[in-house]
């Protein structure tokens, strides 16, 4: 690890001289969470814990990017992960700590978290210029461009973007307030997937297009590469605007997921308890939407929003055990008490079942997040704090404060209240 630091802190300045060929950045993320005691008169084997619990999970990332030629980069990651999440990160569909959903290794580990290829073709419009951030060339680039995408990438790298919340690292913790909590987003156990994307830009519109690789199991590394058989489609309509001067965007999106999955209803006629994992076939699908948006009211105040659902027949594939996601909240930076860098959150998110979802959980059946052996429905509501101390230019530490209502929808159990210590550090 000390390698690594040394290698991030000294490589800008060996790459200082062609700064728009190449570029160099690194994270380094500590999470530590804790609850307490909570109601509990019964619990299953994918329940969370009702008693006192700490636990700390660790990332860090090397982000590399080159352009070879005008309009052409390449970007590679490689990522280190360690650690875990409270109660194994089983138990709440809005699972407390982005940083542990991907993470199921006590022990360090790197791996391969991006290979991207981005080629960007101009169609006239007015110039922007691109400021240099991870997977971010600095430049110049046209209002009216189509960029395609293909490789190892986050989905959500593409798809979903929302300015005040979606970065687990330096926004809001939970699972369902960094994206769209119903959309099952292809991916990996990590968060990665390979596959490939479009975008076109026009001026204030956006619409991209992706298909991408989906596990061969439930949550698990392994991919299944046959993108005819398996697959995670989404398509989504972006459009920026500025209201009183003040930018804001509202984006609409459609997914359709193809796998290996079982479905809840079969698997209810089958057995009892009922084994979702017994009814697994080809070709089964799931369909849903999104909605999203972000509105800057002030120049230190913005306010977002997203709605998702699914239709929640077949089993949670990639992401976590949501068919609805209703959120919201607002984001402010601290200019007003004299700390312009710093940033506090608050939010609030409702997550829901499918009825088949519902009384596959109820009758004992376990997803790859949930199951207390039995249910008393209720949505599962949870809010957020979250307030971000910046200590320095590469430095910041983060309180954060979640309280949550019917953990993984169960009306017996709970509520419980997560705080955490974060300490984000970006080169």
């Amino acid at each position: 690890m000390k390698f690594l630091f040394a290698l991030c802190c000294s490589l800008p300045g060996l790459i200082a001289g062609d700064p728009g060929a190449w570029q160099v950045h690194a994270q380094a993320t500590a999470v530590t969470q804790t609850h307490g005691d909570f109601p509990s008169p019964y619990r299953g084997p994918n329940s969370l814990r009702p008693g006192r619990e700490w636990a700390t999970s660790f990332t860090t990332t090397l982000m590399t990017g080159w352009r070879p030629l005008k309009g052409t980069e390449l970007y590679l990651d490689v990522e280190g992960a360690a650690g875990k999440g409270v109660s194994s990160v089983l138990g709440m569909a809005g699972a407390p700590n982005g940083e542990t959903y991907r993470v199921g290794n006590p022990q360090f580990r790197a791996s391969v978290a991006r290979f991207l290829v981005r080629q960007t073709l101009d169609l006239g419009g007015e110039p922007q210029e691109v400021e240099d951030d991870a997977h971010q060339l600095p430049g110049s680039r046209s209002s009216r461009r189509l960029v395609l995408h293909a490789g190892k990438v986050s989905v959500m790298d593409l798809f979903d973007n929302n300015t005040y919340a979606h970065d687990p690292r330096t926004q809001f913790l939970n699972w369902t307030l960094m994206g769209h909590g119903a959309w099952d987003y292809p991916a990996d156990t990590r968060g990665y997937t390979w596959g490939g994307a479009v975008e076109l830009f026009w001026d204030a519109w956006a619409v991209r297009y992706g298909r991408f690789a989906e596990p061969l199991e439930a949550n698990q590394l392994e991919m299944d590469h046959a993108l005819a058989r398996a697959h995670g489609d989404a398509m989504e309509v972006e459009h920026d605007h500025t209201l009183g001067g003040l930018p804001g965007a509202l984006r609409g999106m459609v997914f359709r997921n193809t796998a290996h999955m079982g479905d809840y209803r079969m698997s209810l006629a089958e057995a009892n308890p009922p084994d979702i994992t017994a009814t697994r076939a080809n070709g089964r699908r799931k369909r849903g939407w999104g909605l999203n948006a972000e509105q800057a009211v002030t120049p230190d105040v913005g306010c977002f929003a997203r709605w998702s659902w699914s239709d929640g027949r077949t089993e949670s594939w990639a992401f976590t055990e949501a068919d609805r996601s209703l959120s919201a909240g607002l984001s402010q930076r601290g200019t007003r008490w004299g700390r312009p860098r710093d940033r506090f959150g608050l939010a609030f998110v409702q997550n829901g079942l499918s009825p088949d979802h519902r009384a596959y959980l109820a009758a004992g059946g376990l997803g790859f997040l949930l199951g207390d052996g039995r249910l008393t429905y209720n949505p599962e509501r949870i809010a957020e704090a979250t307030y971000a101390l910046a200590m320095g230019t590469h430095c910041t530490a983060s309180l954060d404060l979640q309280r949550c209502w019917n953990p993984g929808y169960n009306a017996d159990r709970g509520p419980v209240t997560l705080s955490a210590l974060r300490v984000h550090l970006a080169f």
